[in-house]
Parts: structure tokens; sequence; C-alpha cells
């Protein structure tokens, strides 16, 4: 490979079919000094496949911190290093991103290897608008779920999650609660044998009657060209009513948090409606 240098290389590896990968991916493992990994019984099928030698070190959630000075220290000694995660572009809700902060604080050449993500691989077949925000593993507890749900709502694109299929219909209810009305697109072991995708309206889903296992990229669809007020099918004339009565005792940003978390509805909907009124 033409001026390899010493360096983080970033590289994507394929998320199922092992024949999705690049031939620059490629070149880039086979070059590397070491190859840093989640799992090494993983990326060795990928490895072994592709009869690729290279040392495999393991570099999990659990161990960056530890092997960071280690690793930035091969590499300003001259070492090219491979980061790859179980699957699909690194660091994006893999580990990384520490390993990568630091390369740029010492000025540490780093060099992308694009390839697969399933990211935009289920974006591309979701047949929802094309512009998105991807969020990534929502979080465990019940109050922190809602409160990032309760933020994400009031965007009006597309949201790429992760979900462990096993936790799936324990994060519809909470889509339904805060994406009433928007379609669900869920990916299922894209790339693979069992490759499925399912396209429900929320309104009408409540999850899965069956266990269902593989990885999952779930969408949220945009809310599309009618305004959130049409969607919630809320009374705007009752809506008017009860702002003006809170308005005469609360802020105008109190009356924004407490209409919108009561009725599911925009704050930003809310607030041009609360200055309409006032004026």
């Amino acid at each position: 490979m033409n001026n390899f240098l010493p360096g983080l290389y970033i590289v994507s590896t394929p998320i199922g079919n092992l024949e999705d990968i690049t031939l620059r991916a490629l070149n880039v493992l086979k070059n590397s000094d070491k190859i840093l990994c989640e799992d090494t019984r993983r990326s060795l099928k990928l490895l072994n496949h592709y009869k690729i030698k290279n040392k495999l070190i393991s570099y999990h959630k659990f161990n960056e911190k530890r092997s960071l000075k280690l690793i930035v220290n091969s590499i300003l000694d001259g070492e090219k290093i491979a980061l790859i995660s179980d699957a699909g572009t690194p660091v994006l809700s893999d580990p990384g991103s520490l390993l990568l902060k630091e390369c740029i604080k010492k000025n540490i050449k780093i060099f992308p290897i694009p390839g697969v993500s399933a990211i935009t691989t289920a974006t591309s077949v979701s047949g929802f608008n094309d512009k998105y925000f991807f969020y990534g593993f929502l979080p465990k507890k019940v109050k922190e779920i809602e409160k990032e749900l309760n933020v994400l709502r009031d965007h009006n694109f597309c949201i790429v999650f992760f979900v462990p299929s096993i936790k799936i219909n324990y994060y519809v209810k909470f889509f339904k609660k805060y994406f009433a009305n928007r379609e669900i697109f869920i990916a299922r072991e894209m790339t693979k044998v069992h490759e499925e995708f399912y396209r429900k309206n929320l309104k009408n889903f409540d999850g899965f009657k069956s266990k269902i296992k593989g990885e999952l990229t779930v969408i949220v669809s945009n809310i599309g060209k009618r305004n959130v007020l049409e969607v919630n099918n809320v009374n705007k004339k009752t809506l008017k009513l009860e702002i003006r009565k809170y308005l005469k005792r609360y802020s105008v940003r109190d009356v924004v948090n407490l209409i919108s978390q009561k009725n599911g509805l925009s704050k930003k909907e809310i607030y041009d409606l609360c200055l309409k009124i006032k004026k």
C-alpha cells in the first residue's frame, strides 16, 4: 500500500455479509502492526476469511482507558494501528472515542477508511425522508428515556436508534407515546441470511407477539407536511383557551413546558401560539 503512514486507521467492517468490505480496508488490515477490536472471536472470523494474520488486540469499553496510553505510545513510536468494531463503522456507539480524541490531542494522523454502516444501510431502504438524526442506544431507565424522547419529538426529521432485540417491545411503548402517528421502520439482521424489514404505523403497532432475535436498527420517520397539532388531533381553539388561562398565572416558558408535556406537542408551536396570544 502506497503512503502507508504511522497513525490511527478507523476501518469500517461488514455488518453481516463478509463480502461487504472494501479493498482498501483489507489492505489496511493486512499492513497494520496491530488491529484493535471489541471481540477477538468475532473479528477473527473476518480476518481468517481473508487470511489476515495480524495481531488482534482486545479493545472495548471496559479496558479502553487502561489501554489508551500504551496504544498512543505505539503510534508515536511509528506503528500503524487499525481500529475496528464488531460490525460497521467504529466509534459510532462503539468504543474508540477516547482514543480518537487523544490522537487528535497528540497531533497523531487519523485515517478514516469508509465502508459499511448500519445507520446509512437502514436509512437507504427505509423509504423515509433523507434528513436524519442518529441517536444510537437509548438509556435504560424510564425517566432518562422520557427526558431524551421529550426533546427528540420536537424535531421534524427521521431518528435512528440501535435497539437490542430483547428490548424492542419495551422501547416501542415509549415510541408510541412520544412519536404518535409517525411511521417506524425496523431492520433486523441486515445483509445476513435472515435479513428482515418491518414497516409499521406506531399508532397501530404494539410490538412483536413473539421474541425476535438479532441486531436491530430502528428508524422513526419525520412528521411530514402536517404540523404537530394536526398529527396529535388537538383542537386549536381549545388549546388557545387553555394557554390564555395559564398565561395569567405563569411565565411563557412555564406554559410552553406545561402544555407541551400535557398534550405531547412541539414546544416551538406552543411558544409561537403563546406569542400570538400575548400580542
